[in-house]
C-alpha cells in the first residue's frame, strides 16, 4: 500500500516540489524551442533546413505537447505575414482587439485552422509524408494524452498539474503574448509597415520570439536579433545544431553597410541599399522626426508660447511615434489638422510619405526608382531644413 501510495504522490522519479518545477520548465522550454526553430523558422520562413533527424524529434515533440499541426501552423503563420493588420489577418489585435488575442489567441487558431483555403493556399512544402498523414494530423489529441500519461507515470499525481502547464504553455506565450502583445506595446528597430514591436531585448522566455518587430523587417531571417544588446536564444540552439552539422543557415538580415566617403551622387548601388535598409532607414526618420518636434516645443517654451500651442505638439509627437495603422481614420484626420499649423513639421512628414514611396511602387523601373531617389535626395538638400539635410546626406551612403 505504501510503495502505491509513494507512486500515486511523486511518480516513479520520487522528486521534490522544485525539482518538478524545474523538469517543468525544461520541457516548455523544449516546446518553445520546437515552436520557433523548426515551425517558424525553419518551416514557415525557410531561414534554415533542419536535418531529417532533428526536425522529426520537433515534430514528434510537438504532437505530444501542442497537438499542433505543421501545415495549419505554417499555413497560419504565412497568412499573418501576407495580410498582416488588415482583413483576412488571422489574429491581429488591431482588428480583434487586444483583449481577445492574449487571451483567447487559441481559438483564433483553430478558427482558422478549420480554413481550408488558408491550408490549402499557404502550406506549400510542408511534410506530407506517412507518419505526418496517418498520425500526426490525424491523431491529433492523441499526442496530449499520451503526454499525459507520461507525467502522470513520471511525477504522480503532480503529472497533472505538469501536463495542464504544458498544455497552455504555447497558447499563452505564442498564439497570445506574441500575436498579440508583439503587435500592441514594446520597442521598434525597424519602421516596418505593420505595428509589431520588440517584447524585450533579451529572448530567452519565448525562444527569441520576444523580438517580433526584427522579425517582421527579416521576415526570413534565422537569426531575430539585430542590436548588440538583443539576444536570441533561439539562434544560439540554431548555431549549436550547425556546428553538429544538424542545421544549415540558408537566410540571414543583411548587415548595414555605409561607403565611408560621401557622394553627391546617387547610384544603383544607393538605391539598392536603401531598398534592403528600408525599415532601419524609415526608423531613423521617425527618430529625426521625434527629436524635431521636441526642438520645436523647446523654441516655443523660450519664445513664450502658450500651453495650449505646446500640448499640441506633444500630441503630434505622440501620433508620429505611433505606427499609421494603429491610427484611426480620425486620429489621421486629426494628425493632419495639427501638423498644418506647423509648416516645418508638415514638411518633414510630406518628406517621410514621398520616401517611403521610392520602394512601394511597383510598376516602376529600376531607373525610375533611381530618379525618384535622386530627386527625393535634392529636394531634401534644398529643404531649408537642417535634419532633413543631413538625414539625405547619410542616405548618399547607403549600400548593398
Amino acid at each position: 500500500m505504501d510503495t502505491i501510495l509513494d507512486f500515486i504522490s511523486g511518480g516513479v522519479l520520487q522528486l521534490g516540489w522544485w525539482q518538478v518545477v524545474l523538469v517543468t520548465l525544461v520541457l516548455t522550454h523544449i516546446t518553445i524551442a520546437a515552436v520557433t526553430i523548426y515551425l517558424h523558422r525553419s518551416q514557415a520562413h525557410r531561414g534554415l533546413d533542419l536535418h531529417p533527424a532533428v526536425s522529426h524529434f520537433f515534430r514528434f515533440w510537438l504532437w505530444l505537447t501542442t497537438g499542433m499541426v505543421t501545415r495549419e501552423w505554417v499555413a497560419i503563420h504565412r497568412k499573418h505575414h501576407a495580410k498582416c493588420e488588415r482583413e483576412g489577418d488571422p489574429h491581429s489585435p488591431m482588428i480583434y482587439g487586444i483583449d481577445r488575442v492574449l487571451w483567447k489567441g487559441a481559438e483564433l487558431y483553430r478558427e482558422e485552422a478549420a480554413n481550408e483555403e488558408t491550408v490549402k493556399r499557404f502550406s506549400h512544402g510542408t511534410p506530407d509524408d506517412w507518419m505526418e498523414r496517418n498520425v500526426y494530423s490525424r491523431h491529433t489529441t492523441l499526442g496530449i494524452f499520451t503526454m499525459l500519461a507520461i507525467d502522470l507515470l513520471l511525477f504522480g499525481a503532480l503529472g497533472l498539474t505538469v501536463w495542464a502547464v504544458q498544455m497552455a504553455w504555447i497558447p499563452f506565450w505564442a498564439a497570445g503574448v506574441v500575436n498579440g502583445l508583439g503587435h500592441y506595446i514594446g520597442y521598434r528597430n525597424f519602421s516596418s509597415p505593420d505595428t509589431s514591436t520588440n517584447l524585450f531585448p533579451i529572448g530567452i522566455i519565448i525562444g527569441g520570439e520576444e523580438l517580433h518587430n526584427n522579425h517582421h523587417a527579416y521576415g526570413t531571417s534565422a537569426k531575430f536579433s539585430s542590436k548588440w544588446y538583443e539576444f536570441d536564444i533561439g539562434w544560439g540552439y540554431i548555431r549549436i545544431l550547425q556546428a553538429l552539422r544538424l542545421a544549415q543557415v540558408k537566410k540571414v538580415a543583411p548587415k548595414l553597410k555605409l561607403v565611408r566617403e560621401k557622394s553627391d551622387s546617387v547610384t544603383e548601388q544607393t538605391l539598392q541599399g536603401v531598398i534592403t535598409h528600408r525599415y532601419e532607414i524609415m526608423a531613423r526618420y521617425a527618430s529625426m522626426l521625434r527629436q524635431s518636434v521636441q526642438s520645436e516645443i523647446k523654441r516655443l517654451t523660450q519664445a513664450g508660447a502658450s500651453d495650449q500651442e505646446r500640448e499640441l505638439l506633444q500630441k503630434v509627437q505622440s501620433r508620429l511615434g505611433q505606427a499609421d495603422l494603429a491610427l484611426n481614420p480620425q486620429e489621421k484626420q486629426e494628425l493632419d489638422s495639427m501638423l498644418s499649423q506647423n509648416t516645418m513639421l508638415a514638411k518633414l512628414v510630406h518628406m517621410r510619405e514621398e520616401l517611403y514611396r521610392v520602394w512601394t511602387s511597383s510598376t516602376a523601373s529600376s531607373e525610375q526608382l533611381l530618379g525618384d531617389l535622386q530627386q527625393w535626395c535634392q529636394h531634401a538638400q534644398q529643404s531649408g531644413i537642417q535634419s532633413l539635410e543631413q538625414f539625405a546626406l547619410r542616405l548618399r551612403r547607403y549600400a548593398a
